[in-house]
């Protein structure tokens, strides 16, 4: 098979002219990195030595990918400009860790300086908007490609509801809804009614929002309504497909829980389906008693719609 008959070439050639786009961007192609004295390799083993300790020679080979020929003269050409030193590990006396030296330190911070600042400049070129969306499409690239191999160390934030959410929310749960259940379009109907009602008479002392966030992208939300002085309602619980496993729905129950108490209510309702097992699920857990049941037609099927309460 040749380049031009491989079945993706479009979309290499999509990706091959990115690299060459970015890699100009950013000065790749300059003989040395920001005009300094270090190539892109070197200065990437700077950048490592100057934000972990304790780090050996193959650490850096493994995390790097790099050719433990190549770094061994790498580091054998800091060692003589007095750049790097080695000292023997705790753990193993035949093993040497690697630091930077205050010389190194001293070569780095014009090196990390310059770095931030064309960077900075790069999005100062754009809107906020267009950069949060330059930031999305970077790290969407980092998480499909492989990144570092781990998860967030947050894997999720939570945030009160902003501009932009209600259409969100409403276009997925429709969606999610319509791919899960089949359900039809009334009930992305019914989500935006129940949003629109909640934003026009919202009471911030009595009611509350809860936007599950991750990597930038909204993943999940629920709402807690006033009823009455003394009842609550506990709304449109939903979770991303992709954020599932985190434990984000049961964190926005357990949010409305404690708000419910904190605010004085007797109790806490919601109304649901017998066919949304994992919700039901969460809700039991939390303690949520099942009330009454009944059958009806909705969203184009027969559902066991199902009302649960919550003793405060």
């Amino acid at each position: 098979m040749t380049i031009h008959d491989h079945p993706g070439k479009e979309r290499i050639g999509a990706v091959r002219a990115f690299n060459r786009f970015y890699t100009r961007q950013i000065g790749l192609l300059d003989e040395g990195l920001l005009k300094s004295a270090f190539s892109l390799t070197e200065a990437r083993v700077l950048y490592e030595l100057a934000h972990r300790d304790g780090l050996t020679a193959t650490d850096l080979v493994r995390d790097l990918a790099l050719d433990p020929g190549y770094l061994s003269r790498l580091l054998k050409k800091f060692e003589e400009r007095g750049l790097v030193e080695r000292a023997a590990t705790e753990a193993d006396a035949r093993r040497s860790s690697i630091a930077l030296t205050p010389a190194g330190r001293q070569a780095f911070a014009p090196l990390n300086r310059d770095s931030h600042d064309q960077v900075a400049a790069l999005l100062d070129r754009l809107p906020a908007s267009d950069q949060d969306r330059l930031v999305k499409a970077m790290q969407t690239v980092q998480r499909l490609l492989g990144g570092d191999g781990a998860e967030p160390k947050i894997p999720y934030m939570l945030r009160p509801m902003q501009v932009g959410d209600i259409g969100w929310i409403v276009r997925r749960q429709g969606m999610i809804y319509t791919q899960d259940y089949g359900w039809d379009e009334t009930y992305e109907a019914l989500v935006a009614e129940i949003l629109a009602a909640f934003v026009k008479s919202f009471d911030p002392k009595w009611e509350r929002s809860w936007i599950a966030e991750r990597e930038g992208e909204v993943v999940g939300s629920v709402f807690v309504v006033r009823k009455s002085d003394e009842v609550a309602k506990l709304r449109l619980l939903y979770v991303e497909p992709s954020a599932r496993g985190l434990g984000i729905g049961k964190r926005l129950v357990d949010e409305c829980v404690s708000f419910a108490r904190a605010r004085g209510y007797k109790t806490l309702t919601l109304w649901t389906n017998d066919i949304l097992v994992s919700a039901r699920r969460i809700y039991e857990a939390v303690g949520f008693k099942l009330a009454e049941e009944e059958r009806h037609h909705s969203f184009g099927k027969d559902l066991v719609g199902q009302n649960w309460n919550l003793e405060l």
